[in-house]
């Protein structure tokens, strides 16, 4: 009996040590990787270092988007575990997370780490963190997390864009979020009872890298007055919408870029899409009448025509399939060329186009711009359209020659009129001083913006002193937009808009002006452009002040003194 009873005990004890022999040939011998890294990890936390991103500027620096402190909250579910539900639903209503994908978090035992919100207000976190304390909750805390904030609010958000919890939307934080955005580190270390760090435990750190600031050419302040400007017009119009580019006419860059309605990028959530992105580069348009001062200006740089030269023109012209009026009702009248564009006759342009060779008029067009991106760096920019091949008909020849037919967006329409500013050299619209690159791979900025000439100085002196008889109170049809004491050179435009639910057109009107001072010696070029004004004004009397009192705020506000000299006095009849 004795005997017998060794002999189990041994049998029980070779069993045991054949079981422990096993489990250790698996442990040492079969996958030891795996399971020392799996006990390694019981024991060891991984958190991220989130990198600042960088701030969007104005050209002297002030802030239009930048980084403040921010925290993220964070749980250990090893902990959170044991009142997991109770807390998801205290999280749900603090922190505006969703309840279920928080409680999955908060139940997963084999972590010792989860994210729950990103990019919290510091104050905001910190008074969850209090209160799920005083109801007794355990394993939350917090970790710096960098929040994305707009000091000026609406000012530039159209061009600036925001930054969703993950993502970039729009504009410039879109188009260079890879630079802004830099790239976070992280760091790993052991924890042990209690998810204490053990102080000469293994752990690495890889650090952060900030992202990049991005140095726009936009004047804050003088960003601030245009919106303001350009919102009491569209509501004193009563418009749909509205838009304002002001350009330094010898370097291209874009000092201001306005569109009404806007949007605050702290609360994007609270305007409709439709506000939210930049109608001066994705809206396409018929520019109308200002549209008038290229056709001239290629005219007079092919040698066809000259300010003085004399056009007699009928109050109606029978073209093709239809009849051509002038906007204002007259018979036979004697004008010149200058005359054709004090008064903006339509008839008159269309005689004086009829001189250019077969194609002439579309290359010129092409050269001032219009047809192609200007490329100044944000995707969502429309081509426009300029018909060509079949599509350029003599009858499509002759609207487009006063600026129907073809469509333009607003940058494009600035840049084209600058050209006449900067002495008929085409210079790239640019956002950015100096040089970035796009997400895309595409270099933009003033360091990369090229020139051509697009007709000679000479055309461009002529059209611009044809341009100056456009705002003279007594012979041309915009007055409101000229600005005591300068020299100003401009042009209306009142261009019928197409429908987007009939796709002709629809009895609203786009109006617009573009124009630039001092006449004689430019510095700014400003175009603006009103849609749908519903009380029946024109260029002249809807977009003609607001461009005075932009151009007037900005000659000023960088001291460009009053001209002193006489304006044009050109004839405009004969």
């Amino acid at each position: 009996m004795p005997a017998r009873r060794l002999r189990i005990g041994f049998l029980l004890i070779a069993v045991v040590l054949s079981a422990f022999g096993a489990r250790l040939v698996q442990l040492q011998g079969v996958d030891p990787g795996s399971y020392a890294a799996l006990a390694a990890a019981e024991g060891t936390v991984n958190v991220v270092l989130p990198a600042a991103r960088g701030d969007i500027v104005d050209r002297d620096g002030q802030p239009l988007a930048d980084s403040v402190d921010g925290l993220m909250v964070v749980a250990n579910p090893q902990v959170t575990v044991a009142r997991a539900p109770e807390l998801a639903k205290f999280l749900a209503a603090e922190l505006d997370v969703d309840y279920f994908p928080t409680l999955t978090k908060l139940r997963d035992r084999s972590r010792q780490f989860e994210y729950i919100a990103r990019r919290v207000p510091s104050t905001q976190a910190t008074d969850v963190i209090a209160g799920a304390e005083e109801l007794g909750f355990q394993g939350l805390s917090t970790r710096r997390d960098p929040l994305r904030d707009y000091p000026a609010g609406d000012i530039a958000a159209n061009l600036v864009g925001f930054v969703g919890t993950d993502q970039a939307y729009g504009g410039l934080e879109e188009v260079f979020d890879t630079s802004l955005s830099g790239r976070d580190g992280s760091t790993t270390y052991e924890v042990g009872a209690g998810n204490n760090r053990i102080p000469l435990g293994s752990n690495s750190t890889t650090p952060a890298v900030d992202g990049a600031d991005l140095l726009t050419t936009i004047d804050r302040d003088l960003q601030w007055y245009t919106q303001r400007v350009l919102r009491q017009a569209v509501q004193g119009s009563g418009a749909e919408s509205g838009l304002a580019v002001i350009m330094d006419s010898r370097t291209g860059e874009i000092l201001s870029l306005a569109d009404d309605p806007t949007f605050d990028a702290n609360t994007p959530a609270d305007s409709p899409n439709v506000d939210r992105g930049s109608r001066a580069l994705s809206l396409a348009y018929e520019p109308g009448s200002v549209e008038k001062v290229l056709t001239v200006a290629g005219l007079v740089d092919a040698g066809k025509v000259t300010s003085r030269t004399r056009l007699t023109v009928p109050g109606r012209l029978d073209r093709q399939d239809r009849t051509i009026n002038d906007y204002w009702e007259h018979g036979t009248i004697n004008l010149t060329m200058a005359g054709v564009i004090a008064k903006s006759s339509n008839i008159g342009t269309v005689l004086a186009a009829d001189r250019f060779a077969p194609g002439q008029l579309r290359t010129y067009l092409r050269e001032f711009g219009l047809g192609e991106r200007s490329n100044i760096g944000i995707p969502s920019e429309s081509r426009g359209i300029l018909p060509a091949g079949e599509g350029w008909t003599s009858q499509a020849e002759d609207r487009i020659a006063f600026g129907q037919s073809l469509s333009v967006n607003g940058i494009q329409m600035a840049a084209a009129v600058n050209t006449i500013a900067n002495g008929g050299l085409r210079v790239d619209p640019s956002l950015v001083q100096g040089s970035a690159t796009t997400d895309d791979g595409v270099a933009v900025g003033t360091d990369t913006t090229t020139t051509r000439r697009v007709v000679s100085e000479n055309a461009a002196r002529q059209t611009a002193q044809m341009m100056e008889r456009v705002v003279d109170p007594e012979v041309g049809v915009a007055p409101r937009a000229a600005v005591p004491g300068y020299r100003v050179a401009g042009k209306t435009g009142t261009a019928q808009r197409v429908g987007a639910e009939c796709g002709c057109y629809d009895g609203t009107n786009t109006v617009s002006f573009g124009g630039f001072a001092p006449a004689n010696e430019p510095r700014f070029t400003i175009y603006v452009a009103i849609q749908a004004p519903t009380n029946g004004g024109g260029g002249g009397s809807v977009a003609g002040p607001v461009f005075s009192q932009l151009m007037s705020y900005t000659l000023q506000r960088y001291g460009v003194a009053p001209t002193g000299t006489t304006p044009s006095m050109l004839p405009v009849t004969w």
